[in-house]
């Protein structure tokens, strides 16, 4: 039975390379954002709104308790997932988890290419953005730190580099 939980930064690529790894091991790949808004008919954005982070962060806990039951399974995890309640050491007893660590530089490359698909960084200026990644990281690095594995997430931008992350990924955490 194989259970990999993926924490990491927004854009760090934990969607990416878990559906990459999923495809590659036969295993279910499962974002736990989409996940959510599966079953509550609703985006993420529309429950902060609606419920307010709190409200989101309680259904966020209880979703994760579901999904960290199925087996053969790759979860993504949302950025802010392991920083609420006790998300991090459950994740921890129930599986592998690995953080994907992506640098600063990385992150707000992708987010500024995907800045309109991101609710949190829509509208925030190049500067703005930038002070937000790197204080929001700095701010999560603690919580990330408690999974089990880090590995580098740097080499996700095509699709060389994301079957090479698999491979790398497979050598060194599996």
């Amino acid at each position: 039975m194989t259970r990999i939980l993926l924490v990491g930064f927004m854009a760090a690529g934990k969607t990416t390379l878990g559906k990459a790894l999923a495809k590659d091991l036969g295993l279910q790949f499962v974002d736990l954002d989409l996940y959510i808004e599966s079953r509550y008919h609703a985006t993420v954005s529309q429950i902060f709104a609606e419920r307010g982070e709190e409200g989101f962060r309680q259904i966020e806990r209880n979703m994760l308790h579901e999904v960290a039951e199925f087996e053969d399974v790759i979860i993504a995890t949302g950025g802010g997932t392991p920083c609420f309640f006790d998300n991090m050491e459950y994740m921890n007893a129930q599986g592998t988890t690995v953080f994907l660590d992506a640098s600063v530089d990385v992150i707000f490359t992708r987010l500024t290419i995907a800045r309109t698909q991101r609710p949190l960084v829509a509208g925030k200026t190049d500067e703005e953005l930038r002070s937000y990644i790197t204080e929001t990281l700095n701010r999560r690095l603690p919580y990330y730190s408690r999974a089990t594995h880090s590995f580098c997430a740097n080499q996700l931008e095509n699709v060389k580099q994301i079957s090479e992350s698999v491979e790398r990924f497979k050598e060194e955490i599996l």
